[in-house]
């Protein structure tokens, strides 16, 4: 079963990752909103879908709010597209490692260039 419930999160990941882009929503502009990652649970009744963003940790949360907002179009979209009996209830989750790498990296800069950041001073 865990090999059906991988390939089935892949399946919705592509589909949420399409559907995405055709929501036409003004407040996902911007913030370049992508799925990280799905998983769906091994009773095909629930999936997380981890949407990363740039902007910051507010910006990421907005498109969360947003996207949660649509989960009826992307529950639509969803069974359109893959057939199942019945669609997992979606929940979309903040995923901010890309704040947090950009963070390190910025730390691994300063640090390249000799520079004192905030994370040293105490």
């Amino acid at each position: 079963m865990a090999h059906n419930t991988q390939r089935l999160s892949e399946d919705i990941k592509r589909e949420i990752s399409a559907s995405i882009r055709e929501l036409g929503d003004e407040r996902l502009e911007g913030g370049f909103a992508s799925v990280s990652r799905c998983e769906v649970t091994n009773d095909l009744s629930h999936c997380k879908i981890y949407i990363s963003a740039h902007g910051g940790e507010e910006k990421t949360a907005e498109i969360v709010g947003v996207l949660q907002g649509a989960s009826g179009f992307f529950k639509k979209r969803l069974n359109n597209r893959i057939k199942m009996r019945k669609i997992p209830e979606l929940k979309f989750i903040a995923d901010n490692t890309l704040d947090y790498y950009d963070k390190i990296s910025e730390i691994i800069d300063g640090t390249k260039r000799g520079g004192t950041n905030d994370v040293t001073s105490g």
